[in-house]
């Protein structure tokens, strides 16, 4: 079975990107997602969480869906093989230098689902 180890990221839409971000710090203590190196993501007991509330014409991900849940894994590879073999398509990987290699699965509903195998620290 494949092992999520905690949540990567809530990706959604949002009519106001930057102000409900500003809201959830304001109000959560919820660090909006970094977009320089100077800022610091939000830290959960698990491990980084990013937090990036998107641009409600986003098209990172379906127009028919209003969130994407993004889970870290270990072994991006292995749980590839495993979901082929239970039936479950997996997309392309895409690689980001220095963040990770990610995937994208989508649950019986259609909800897309990102699997994150972050890059191991230096």
């Amino acid at each position: 079975m494949v092992n999520v180890l905690g949540v990567g990221g809530v990706f959604f839409r949002a009519k106001d990107p930057v102000g409900l971000a500003d809201w959830y710090q304001t109000y959560l203590g919820i660090a909006p997602a970094p977009t320089t190196s100077e800022m610091a993501p939000w830290v959960t007991e698990t491990g980084v969480t990013v937090f990036s509330p998107f641009d409600a014409k986003t098209e990172y991900f379906p127009k028919d869906k209003a969130f994407m849940i993004n889970f870290r894994i270990a072994d991006l590879d292995a749980a590839c093989a495993e979901l082929l073999a239970a039936g479950i398509t997996c997309g392309e990987v895409v690689e980001m230098d220095g963040v990770g290699r990610f995937v994208r699965i989508h649950d019986p509903e259609g909800n897309p689902i990102e699997l994150w195998e972050p890059t191991a620290p230096a």
